[in-house]
């Protein structure tokens, strides 16, 4: 049973459920359009994350018909979003608490999970790609659309797109600006699955429990791994920040649980040290 958590906004429900951190984008009535609060409720929900020990991983979701549909246009960059004095006090101490709540910069230290119904175009699509593992209902539709306004995807999508998909495919969603159907996205390699509409929360809800399943401690490190070791670095020198990451885990209570839970053939009891 989900339990809600101070740190939500109107706009940005986040609950606890185990050991699975929900963060649902509530804005329907403007397609899930980011505001301050929506922001605001983010950032704090990553931050906990990666705070407690006890949240293994996270979902990322959204109430209503459409995902998100990134930047609301009707008020523009410098519109008047209805910002609260704590948004507005915390932006002076963390200026980049945008780029973190939408997942461009300080991504979280363990996996997120996406779970899409509905329309996820420009930023909605844009903070898809701070994610680890994505689900799409067969409706979704997804694109990184801001060309088509005369803008520019500023959440990191021409440096992250283009390394999680081939390039071509990159481009092409940058450069026409068009949308990109579900099946076409599982075909790109932009999510991992496609489930009915109505099931993507209960399935990753069904991934995220067989992550928590793992040793906590062995997650943390392959996600540093996957952020950070990237194609720029040399294999060798990638290899051997690979070791350094792979030492403590194998020397962790939890590794010497993980073998002795296989050869007495049950389920381990991970306590993440």
């Amino acid at each position: 049973m989900a339990n809600e958590l101070a740190i939500s906004t109107k706009n940005c429900i986040v609950e606890q459920d185990g050991n699975v951190l929900i963060v649902t984008l509530n804005r329907p009535e403007a397609k899930n359009a980011f505001s301050p609060e929506m922001l605001l409720g983010l950032y704090k929900a990553w931050r906990l994350l990666d705070e407690d020990d006890s949240l293994h991983c996270a979902i990322l979701t959204a109430n209503g018909d459409t995902f998100c549909a990134g930047m609301d246009l009707k008020t523009g960059p410098d519109g008047d979003q209805g910002a609260t004095q704590e948004f507005m006090d915390l932006m002076a101490t963390v200026p980049n608490i945008h780029w973190q709540a939408l997942l461009r910069e300080n991504r979280p230290c363990k996996p997120l999970l996406l779970a899409v119904e509905g329309y996820a175009l420009a930023g909605g699509t844009e903070i898809l790609q701070g994610t680890d593992i994505r689900v799409a209902a067969e409706d979704a539709i997804f694109g990184v659309t801001e060309v088509a306004r005369g803008l520019y995807p500023m959440s990191g999508s021409t440096i992250r797109l283009r390394k999680q998909i081939p390039y071509c495919l990159a481009a092409e969603i940058l450069l026409l600006g068009e949308h990109v159907t579900a099946q076409q996205a599982l075909d790109f390699g932009l999510i991992n699955r496609v489930v009915p509409k109505g099931e993507t929360l209960n399935e990753a809800k069904k991934l995220a429990e067989k992550i928590c399943a793992n040793g906590p401690l062995a997650v943390k490190a392959v996600v540093k791994s996957l952020r950070e070791h990237t194609e720029h670095l040399a294999e060798d020198d990638a290899m051997q920040k690979s070791d350094e990451l792979a030492g403590p885990v194998f020397g962790s209570k939890d590794a010497k649980e993980g073998m002795r839970a296989f050869k007495e053939k049950r389920p381990a009891v991970f306590v993440g040290e």
